[in-house]
């Protein structure tokens, strides 16, 4: 999966984007009770269904703010949500959304929010830098009411786990992002002699995190190499992008050019499924002379 996921990412990142965020619905739901697995993964297997995640409030977005998505149980045993889910990728499009909240005790639950509890809650795809077509939207919820059955993990510390999100996907789709660019470097060199060494530099470099990649995907997951992997493959990202950018000149600054959609698009992995260490990692490189 993550070698098809590559190739996606390569070619399309939005459509890329939009299968990482569907599943990840899919792998929540696996975890979930049953009644919820029939439900809804029959559909999604099919294609009838899209699915999508509201998660980013419980790990990245918002922290220094305090809960974005509140939950309260209600006297029935069922759950209000109050607040924003500040990014859900195709939702206007989703049948239902895995979300995140948090209870007043700063514990956390997964639910699952049927689409119809939320009409009218929805705001239009923000006018992002890039992946526009990924139809990311702000939910605000008001008083949604989803039952006990509804609930697919807690309520308990980190529901998401120590590591958060940004699994081995948001690796993934950097490094096919990356692979991009880094082809259309060495299809210069070819050309360009002088530019050979970066591209075999380049080259190395991609090989190393895929590798990398694999080998915890076959692995027990450990978070802090995990986080060390989106660490490399977001600069990796970042700096190739930009050098094919540098490398195609002018022509490459101009839509529709594929460097200058490469480039833009490199800068979501700044904010997507960013933990603190990576951020941390990235602005330390960023600061050095």
């Amino acid at each position: 999966m993550l070698c098809g996921m590559e190739e996606i990412a390569g070619s399309c990142l939005t459509t890329a984007f939009v299968l990482s965020q569907r599943e990840a619905a899919v792998r929540h739901l696996l975890r979930g009770p049953e009644h919820l697995k029939d439900r809804y993964l029959p559909a999604l297997a099919s294609g009838e269904l899209f699915s999508t995640v509201g998660l980013s409030q419980l790990t990245t977005s918002r922290q220094h703010l305090g809960p974005a998505l509140r939950v309260s149980r209600l006297p029935s045993g069922g759950y209000q949500l109050d607040g924003e889910i500040p990014w859900v990728t195709g939702a206007d499009q989703a049948a239902a959304i895995v979300a995140g909240a948090t209870l007043s005790d700063a514990t956390q639950l997964l639910v699952v929010i049927p689409a119809d509890r939320l009409n009218g809650m929805i705001e239009p795809p923000l006018s992002l830098a890039a992946l526009v077509g990924s139809r990311t939207s702000l939910i605000r919820c008001n008083r949604v009411i989803v039952e006990s059955d509804c609930v697919l993990a807690g309520p308990t510390e980190n529901v998401l786990g120590k590591s958060g999100g940004g699994g081995l996907d948001t690796s993934c789709l950097a490094i096919g992002l990356a692979s991009a660019a880094i082809r259309f470097i060495r299809q210069e060199a070819e050309l360009r002699p002088d530019l050979m060494t970066s591209a075999e530099c380049f080259e190395s470099t991609l090989h190393n995190v895929r590798d990398r990649l694999h080998a915890l995907a076959r692995s027990i997951v450990d978070p802090n190499l995990n986080l060390a992997l989106r660490l490399d493959c977001t600069k990796l990202v970042l700096r190739a992008t930009q050098a094919a950018l540098m490398i195609a000149k002018g022509v490459g600054f101009v839509a529709p050019h594929p460097v200058q959609r490469w480039a833009r698009q490199a800068m979501f992995f700044l904010v997507w499924s960013c933990p603190r260490p990576v951020a941390e990692g990235v602005l330390a490189d960023l600061a050095a002379w």
